[in-house]
């Protein structure tokens, strides 16, 4: 008895030397710096000359328009992007999962490559093909589809387009993997069943397909509710928030808070913690919604 206690306090004691070290890294780069950015919203001034200021921070959002415009654009996005980037996904993820398909291996890969594309790489690509004399206006004015080319990056919504457009193109095929691994888990004696009983390939993708996914379904959508609420490296690299802050986003608009302008590091923090109580909100109603217990 004595010899199997000493055998689990062993145990025990590997288990734990495991994962304290781990524990302390969380501990250090994550959540004290969350519970020190919760303080610092609470303080204003500028650069590192600081006070205590109640609630200051969170009132002026109340009046800050440039705030205001930044979470219009990021909602906008989020309204009109994921759906259609989500949809897409799963309908792409559905075609590449049939066996009879050749070139399943390539077209998987070719599909969820830009993700792993250089931000910066693919961005500069972008806004060449979408310049006033790219090859997008090139192709539309050929076309005759447009009269003249189009200033994709000068007007508000041509740019919100653009990086819609841009992260469409770059989270797709991730969001795909994930609905294919999905798809290989379910039977394909469900699907055979369905067939002959005379189901159409439509029938069986809206009975089975997406009531068989849901939880997958429901695990993209959060994940890219809370990517596009955080939204930096593509309106940064592609418009830079332009024109005239059309598609500023909430996280660009803390790093010019932060590091372009003068330094405000207790309203960037305030502002940071709104977008957490939002996302943490989006995510429990997403839940709650899709949760059939």
């Amino acid at each position: 008895m004595g010899q199997t206690l000493t055998l689990r306090r062993r145990q025990s004691l590997i288990g734990w030397l495991f994962i304290v070290p781990a524990s302390v890294l969380i501990f250090v780069f994550y959540f004290y710096p969350i519970v020190r950015a919760l303080w610092l919203s609470f303080q204003t001034g500028v650069g590192v000359n600081l006070q205590y200021a109640g609630l200051f921070n969170y009132q002026r959002l109340l009046s800050d328009n440039v705030f205001k415009l930044s979470l219009t654009n990021v909602f906008i996005f989020l309204i009109i992007q994921v759906p259609v980037m989500l949809t897409l996904a799963l309908i792409l993820a559905s075609l590449l999962n049939d066996p009879t398909l050749k070139f399943r291996g390539f077209f998987r890969t070719a599909l969820f490559l830009p993700c792993a594309t250089s931000l910066v790489s693919y961005a500069i690509v972008f806004r060449s093909l979408f310049a006033l004399d790219g090859f997008v206006n090139y192709l539309l004015t050929a076309l005759s589809i447009i009269d003249k080319p189009i200033n994709w990056g000068g007007n508000p919504w041509t740019a919100r387009f653009l990086i819609i457009i841009a992260l469409t193109w770059r989270w797709t095929g991730y969001n795909m993997v994930f609905y294919l691994a999905g798809l290989q888990n379910i039977d394909t004696s469900i699907y055979e069943a369905a067939l002959i009983d005379g189901a159409s390939g439509v029938t069986r993708f809206t009975k089975i397909t997406v009531p068989l996914l849901k939880p997958i379904i429901l695990l993209t959508t959060i994940m890219s509710t809370n990517g596009t609420l955080q939204l930096f490296d593509e309106t940064m690299n592609l418009t830079n928030g332009g024109p005239a802050n059309a598609t500023l986003s909430v996280s660009q608009y803390i790093y010019r808070l932060s590091f372009q302008y003068s330094p405000r590091f207790g309203y960037a923090a305030a502002i940071s913690f709104v977008i957490f109580i939002l996302v943490a909100i989006l995510a429990l109603i997403q839940m709650r919604v899709g949760d059939t217990r």
